[in-house]
């Protein structure tokens, strides 16, 4: 028998309130159900392979989850508590019955591409679902960015900071920065600067097995994946950004057109937490 993995927020009543409600629920049918915390510092449950690992919450709950599923191989299925929620397909109202079909394996199985980012001396490896940013480390100062695709030096944008998103993370903070919106089953990476001052403003959309290399000119950066700072880069340092090579499970309840998400983000706003 397959068991469940809820993650959630601590500070998300509603979410912690489904939870013990789908558990106390799926018990009864023999499905072990476990509890875990998406905060910052929290010791996280391990999943195995057979884990279904469920996301209560918004767009950032599903990306913390995904990255728990990534690690085992597990699927992952979204339950959007949030606004919007573009990366979540399943409503709450129908979250015991997705779950139910989701262990019979009856949904259909997406493999988003995601993202590894290396340091230059290695002591920085993580995986990402919707993209990797170097940013400037202090307010009111700009950073600037040397951008290699393939060993090919690109440009040096001097900006708020650079950052390379996937197919799926598009519609995240990379078309909150100008970048295009692009079909999550496409496997590439778009290059996408914020507030770039004096230089070119345009994404530059490549292929997965390409790899890009960012990298401090003359000021200190901070490197954060899906929205988490994980390390700091000094002064002529840099990552490398290549495709994973493995990518996300996600288990898809409804078909929505990008078209209809992103005239709902539009009224609406992207959902958080």
């Amino acid at each position: 028998m397959r068991d469940v993995l809820v993650v959630l927020y601590q500070s998300r009543d509603d979410a912690l309130a489904l939870a013990t409600s789908i558990s106390e629920t799926l018990s009864t049918e023999g499905i072990n159900v476990r509890i875990t915390l998406a905060d910052v510092g929290a010791d996280l449950e391990t999943p195995s392979k057979d884990t279904l690992v469920v996301s209560l919450g918004g767009d950032g709950t599903f990306l913390r989850a995904a990255r728990l599923a990534h690690g085992a191989g597990a699927e992952v299925l979204g339950v959007n508590l949030g606004r919007v929620g573009f990366l979540l397909s399943v409503p709450p109202g129908t979250l015991l019955q997705e779950i139910r079909r989701a262990l019979r394996r009856e949904l259909p199985i997406e493999t988003r591409m995601g993202l590894i980012v290396t340091s230059d001396d290695g002591a920085l490896r993580e995986f990402c679902l919707n993209e990797v940013v170097v940013e400037r480390s202090h307010a009111g100062r700009m950073v600037r960015l040397t951008c290699s695709i393939e060993g090919d030096e690109f440009l040096t944008y001097s900006a708020d900071g650079v950052l390379v998103s996937t197919a799926t993370g598009s519609t995240g903070y990379n078309f909150s920065a100008g970048g295009p919106v692009i079909s999550p089953d496409l496997n590439v990476m778009v290059v996408t600067p914020i507030a770039p001052h004096f230089t070119i403003d345009r994404s530059i959309v490549v292929g997965a097995h390409q790899t890009i290399r960012l990298e401090t000119v003359d000021r200190d950066g901070a490197v954060v994946c899906d929205g988490t700072v994980v390390g700091t880069l000094g002064t002529g340092e840099g990552v490398t950004v290549s495709a994973a090579p493995e990518g996300v499970l996600v288990a898809v309840s409804e078909q929505l057109g990008l078209g209809a998400r992103l005239r709902h983000s539009l009224r609406e706003g992207h959902a958080e937490g």
